[in-house]
């Protein structure tokens, strides 16, 4: 079963699972980067504070031996010197200790980046499964890091070896120098031993930082149902999103129905669209549409204003206008006002017919839609079967 789903992995992967994973702990590390850094570093620090370090280091021991028949007679003596002693030590490995650890830090985080989590730090009981550790023994990652540990082991043991065999005659040499030649000799040669080591970590950080990137994306692959799974967490189901979307649209097509009552008129062509105005000169500067639908919810919006014996007027132009650049509770654009008005006028005076106060209006006159405004004006033929 791994080894089918390791097979099926073979998509790149997105950056949400990367992200994931960076949250989780697992980020690029090299070792090799590592070991050059740190014997690259503490090698350097040694040269650069070797005679400050060997002044600090024969004045302790000057300590140490400074002593007479009077102090040893007291019985705290022997424990206040060494207290004394291991506070130097002390003084002198802390300001290393740090150097290193800062330098172990940063080649983690040139390799990987900035990390901080405490994830890896959590129990996984998986680890206990004697079958889920053979699996990693033979994996791909610990064939790879186990080969280069070998290599690497096997080149620096030879090199060194190699290295102290040129050099044997000139540290058996050193015994006949004084103590301080011998030791500038002797740290003269360690320290071109110490290059060529260097060189050959160098060589390996240089090699296993982009594999380790590698084998990390190659961990990282997806398979195509993976994908599709985040996919739908991403987006949400599609299904749950097209039901809540309908039921939106459920909920404003109510809103409009129920505004249609309280409108003036309603605007339409005889069956594909209707758009329902109001206006209110005390609290609108222009008539403002309260419901607008097509087809279906155009017959919906007309049998509504029929209930509430709000006019209905066929104006198929106009309202093809206003249903494709009018919104729903915004005012009528400013190029459709004098069709608009020319509308309302007509409505108003039916209204006061119907009253006896005053004459019946005559035929809706022809009305001023700008041609660019209406969706059908270079299709003559539709415009026609509308």
């Amino acid at each position: 079963m791994a080894t089918q789903d390791a097979q099926d992995r073979t998509l790149p992967a997105t950056p949400r699972r990367l992200d994931k994973a960076r949250q989780e702990g697992h980020v690029v590390r090299s070792r090799d980067l590592g070991h050059f850094a740190a014997v690259a570093v503490g090698g350097a620090a040694l040269v650069i504070l070797a005679p400050r370090a060997s002044s600090a280091l024969t004045q302790m021991l000057r300590r140490a031996l400074d002593f007479n028949a009077h102090v040893l007679a007291e019985p705290g003596f022997m424990g206040e010197r060494l207290a004394e002693l291991a506070l130097s030590s002390i003084g002198i490995a802390i300001p290393f200790g740090l150097l290193m650890a800062i330098v172990a830090m940063a080649g983690g985080i040139f390799a990987g980046g900035w990390v901080w989590t405490m994830k890896p730090l959590g129990p996984k009981f998986d680890k206990f499964n004697p079958l889920t550790g053979l699996t990693r023994m033979v994996s791909k990652q610990q064939l790879v890091d186990t080969l280069k540990a070998c290599l690497l082991a096997l080149l620096l043991g030879g090199t060194g070896a190699l290295f102290l065999k040129a050099h044997a005659l000139d540290f058996a040499g050193t015994l006949g120098l004084a103590l301080p030649a011998a030791l500038a000799h002797v740290g003269r040669t360690v320290q071109a031993g110490l290059s060529l080591l260097l060189l050959l970590l160098a060589a390996f950080a240089l090699v296993d930082v982009p594999l380790q990137r590698h084998l990390h994306r190659t961990r990282l692959k997806m398979s195509r149902q993976e994908l599709k799974q985040e996919f739908k967490e991403n987006e949400g189901n599609v299904e749950v999103k097209g039901k809540v979307k309908a039921r939106m649209r459920e909920m404003a097509n109510r809103r409009m129905l129920a505004a249609v009552p309280k409108a003036d008129l309603v605007v339409m062509n005889p069956t594909h669209y209707a758009v329902a105005l109001k206006y209110d000169e005390a609290s609108m500067g222009a008539p403002r549409v309260v419901a607008k639908g097509a087809d279906l919810m155009a017959m919906r919006i007309r049998d509504a204003a029929n209930g509430a014996q709000v006019p209905v007027l066929q104006a198929p132009v106009l309202a093809r206008a206003l249903y494709a650049h009018a919104e729903i509770d915004r005012e009528v654009p400013a190029a459709l006002f004098a069709a608009v008005a020319q509308v309302l006028a007509y409505v108003y005076q039916l209204r006061a017919a119907m009253r006896g106060m005053a004459a019946p209006p005559q035929e809706l006159p022809t009305l001023a839609v700008p041609p660019e405004l209406d969706p059908l004006h270079d299709a003559p033929s539709m415009e026609a079967d509308a």
